[in-house]
């Protein structure tokens, strides 16, 4: 296998600008690098969930694996919490915008 020219912190800078920006194009060709490089990492990124591989070890493996799924649920428990928030506030707003005199 070989070596990465890139460091993981680097494509990690990467893609996060691109997510900003919108355009991978553009981000690509502020780092001159290749923007199908970049299509490559993010392609990666959504297949893996990461763009770090995981290790070859099986121990070392289903810990990681088990890391991230540890990290997953976590970031999808807030986001619940963040949904459940915004549908009370609506039910909130509909409630007062149905009210006649909401003063």
């Amino acid at each position: 296998m070989a070596k990465s020219r890139y460091s993981d912190e680097f494509k990690k800078q990467v893609l996060e600008e691109c997510r900003q920006v919108g355009n991978a194009s553009l981000v690509a060709r502020r780092h001159q690098i290749s923007r199908h490089t970049v299509n490559g990492w993010m392609r990666a990124e959504r297949l893996r969930g990461s763009t770090e591989p995981l290790p070859r070890d099986e121990a070392d493996r289903s810990k990681e694996l088990e890391r991230r799924l540890n990290r997953l649920s976590e970031e999808n428990d807030q986001l619940k919490r963040i949904i459940a928030e915004k549908e009370l506030e609506l039910a909130i707003l509909r409630d007062l915008r149905d009210t006649a005199n909401p003063r």
